[in-house]
């Protein structure tokens, strides 16, 4: 219900703002014929931290929904094959600023000084997507979701699922992605913050970092489980797949039975394991309409409007109480 009233809330929304890279994996596709439009089309580049992981495809799913809309807007969709292909989603940027085939441009920057310098002087109009592109004055506004605030959310949740699991001593150790990475960073923020102000402590000083890999993420679990035999209260990661790999890791180690296992995003494969018993929980964003705002944001743009700095697209904490409800949902979306 709650996705269904995210979107609903901004299908309300842009109608009333409207009427008043190189690798070869990458998805770099136009979702509509160009044959089709007249020379009024507006042109929208939209690039990705990758193109290959599912919360990706919602987002992917969310731009391409904004065009089929709308006759009058062409989007272009391209991404790396990883959350660490630097080069190759600079490689994207370059191809796509040096171009005169584009009226704006949205942006999921992996590197954000980088993107930063790259976008340095452009006077098309330049939409942040997901992750900030901070002091760069061609970014006209950022569309993400509140990652401090969402993690925050999850986390106070897990406090109190960690406390009626018996837990008397709350402690919480992340899984992080890739170390230094702003979204990263705000997520683990948040992570601590709900957990120290609700009387638990966030072993910092054990972070782990697994690059956003669910592969990694099992190594990480390990470690943690043989520096604590005796288990932990919460272990909490930066997206979905690392806290499942890591629940699936601890899945048959006794002292680990009662640890609640906290993702975030809230795709899926999230869903999919809450309903199963294996996750216990995820604070969950919603990349299809952050996707579908981020785009409306850039057409707004371009018929020059002024859009406020920050864009928040939502956010909730999923449980088995609503994951067959957000699961059915999300299946829309990809159908």
């Amino acid at each position: 219900m709650y996705a269904k009233r995210w979107m609903a809330a901004t299908l309300a929304g842009a109608m009333a703002l409207t009427l008043t890279a190189c690798g070869g994996n990458a998805d770099s596709t136009s979702t509509a014929e160009s044959g089709n439009l007249g020379d009024d089309v507006k042109k929208i580049s939209v690039i990705l931290k990758t193109s290959s992981a599912e919360y990706w495809q919602y987002i992917q799913a969310g731009a391409k929904a904004y065009d089929e809309e709308h006759d009058d807007v062409e989007v272009s969709i391209k991404g790396p094959t990883s959350e660490t292909a630097f080069e190759e989603q600079m490689a994207m940027v370059e191809t796509d600023i040096s171009t005169a085939d584009f009226d704006a441009y949205v942006i999921a920057p992996l590197q954000p000084d980088t993107v930063k310098t790259m976008i340095a002087g452009e006077t098309r109009p330049v939409v942040a997507l997901d992750s900030n592109i901070p002091d760069a004055p061609e970014v006209k506004t950022f569309v993400g979701t509140g990652n401090e605030a969402a993690a925050k959310q999850g986390m106070e949740a897990a406090v109190e699922a960690a406390k009626a699991a018996g837990w008397t001593e709350i402690k919480a150790i992340e899984i992080c992605g890739v170390q230094g990475e702003p979204t990263n960073e705000a997520r683990k923020a948040g992570f601590m913050a709900g957990i120290e102000e609700n009387g638990g402590d966030f072993l910092e000083e054990e972070t782990q970092y697994a690059n956003a890999t669910a592969d990694l993420a099992v190594n990480c679990m390990e470690a943690i489980m043989q520096t604590h035999p005796e288990g932990i209260a919460i272990i909490c990661a930066n997206n979905d797949d690392m806290a499942i790999a890591a629940a699936r890791t601890a899945a048959s180690n006794p002292a680990y039975e009662n640890t609640i296992f906290l993702g975030f995003d809230g795709v899926k494969s999230a869903c999919e394991s809450i309903l199963n018993g294996e996750l216990d929980m995820a604070a969950a964003q919603d990349p299809y309409n952050m996707a579908y705002q981020a785009v409306d944001a850039a057409v707004r743009l371009i018929d020059g409007e002024t859009l406020p700095e920050f864009i928040d697209s939502g956010s909730a904490v999923v449980t088995k109480d609503n994951a067959q409800e957000r699961l059915n949902t999300l299946n829309g979306y990809l159908s």
